[in-house]
């Protein structure tokens, strides 16, 4: 059985798999390593490999955890095994969860062309082309460009996307609320109209803390995959193990 840690910059995901079967997942912002334990105490003595990908300090509890019960760990970066070339001019800054939502890509939909937009604290835009990893791009994501409107500014307040809003504001709170979430749509239909244009038969997926909310906003066909990373860490895992 494999444990999959993927640490984020607001939350932690984590996952169970059986082979390739994913057999159970929690996202968590706070936990410590008694309620780590508590979790997965009764499949501790199955889990035979773990991988760790985090784009933060990975808390030290979690590596002491898995070292010690766990005979394979491997713990994500540039220089992991992949299966699929790397174009990136700076791999070293190439973040894990960008390398693993690549793989997930590459497992699931082999030889093809697809772009994959993470939809999290940062927006991230990934192309896969084939066997290689052509490179992507990264813009704010939604609560991002909320909460800098709101400190970067004197007097504009911090709204979100729980607030109602009409297409153009009646008041500053719309005015913030549809501008932020009508330029993400606009920025990620536009991103997804071109790649359509320059590169035939390319398949988009959705994935991150905002795609949930944002799929049914997006004017453009797109596949909604929410454990593409953690899919995409399992492949990894494995492959590395072998």
């Amino acid at each position: 059985m494999n444990l999959i840690f993927d640490i984020g910059n607001t939350s932690t995901k984590m996952a169970l798999f059986e082979g390739r079967k994913k057999v159970t997942s929690l996202r968590t912002k706070q936990f410590n390593c008694e309620k780590l334990q508590k979790i997965f105490e009764s499949y501790l003595k199955k889990i035979d490999k773990a991988i760790i990908s985090s784009v933060r300090d990975t808390p030290d509890f979690i590596i002491d955890l898995a070292t010690m019960g766990i005979p394979y760990v491997h713990i994500l970066t540039y220089q992991s095994k992949l299966p699929f070339k790397i174009e990136y001019e700076t791999p070293e800054t190439l973040g894990p969860d960008r390398i693993a939502a690549v793989a997930g890509a590459f497992s699931l939909f082999p030889g093809k062309k697809v772009l994959i937009i993470d939809t999290g604290s940062a927006v991230t835009y990934e192309y896969l082309s084939g066997k290689t990893y052509k490179g992507g791009n990264i813009s704010p994501g939604l609560s991002m460009r909320f909460r800098a409107l709101h400190k970067f500014t004197r007097k504009l307040p911090l709204a979100s996307t729980t607030e109602k809003y009409s297409p153009i504001g009646r008041n500053t709170h719309e005015a913030i609320t549809a501008g932020v979430i009508n330029g993400m749509i606009y920025e990620i239909n536009e991103y997804i109209r071109t790649f359509k244009n320059k590169h035939t038969g390319i398949k988009v997926i959705l994935t991150g803390g905002d795609a949930g909310y944002l799929k049914d906003r997006i004017n453009h066909k797109v596949t909604y995959m929410p454990d593409i990373v953690i899919d995409g860490l399992n492949y990894i895992l494995e492959y590395n193990a072998k």
